[in-house]
């Protein structure tokens, strides 16, 4: 009763000896490609770090990386909704679970996963430093910036409010 997840598939593109590597063709499955990789084809071992943490928001809050959220009267990407909540510092509304007792070993893991998925692949730790932030409840962790894909796509009575309404006249 011990899962292990592993794989994201992008280990399959290096060899042995190979710790980046450059590729002309783009695969994956969309909100859990690291930035570097779909707009520059460079993949590395930050690049499943990034994987992992995508999917570590998804198993906490059981919400899809592929819809969007409201918070605050704006719709979110899963990311950057969770990024939010961090930032308001209501990351209980984030978890799937009624709260009680385990909250605070939970958040510890969405703070591990906001650094998963940071902009820039050299600010993401590798997996053997998340294994140890995860496992060792007395090491500090330092506070993750903005993550990447932080998109904040506006409400519905915002678009409406801003839609223009055009009348053309014909005459003869």
């Amino acid at each position: 009763m011990n899962p292990r997840i592993s794989d994201f598939g992008m280990a399959r593109i290096f060899c042995s000896n190979v710790k980046e590597s450059n590729t002309t063709r783009i695969v994956g499955t969309r909100g859990y490609i690291p930035p570097e990789y779909a707009f520059h084809g460079i993949c590395s071992i930050k690049s499943d770090v990034f994987s992992f943490g995508v999917l570590t928001l998804e198993i906490i809050s059981s919400k899809r990386t592929a819809q969007f959220y409201e918070y605050n009267g704006k719709l979110y990407n899963l990311i950057s909704y969770a990024w939010q909540l961090w930032s308001d510092e209501k990351l209980g509304e984030l978890i799937y679970s009624p709260s009680g007792n385990g909250h605070h070993e939970i958040e510890r893991c969405i703070h591990v996963a906001l650094l998963c998925v940071q902009e820039s692949a050299e600010h993401r730790p590798d997996m053997e430093r998340v294994i140890t932030m995860l496992n060792t409840k007395d090491v500090n962790l330092p506070n993750p910036a903005q993550p990447a894909y932080f998109h904040v796509n506006p409400s519905e009575e915002e678009v409406l409010s801003c839609s223009a309404t055009m009348s053309i006249t014909l005459e003869r």
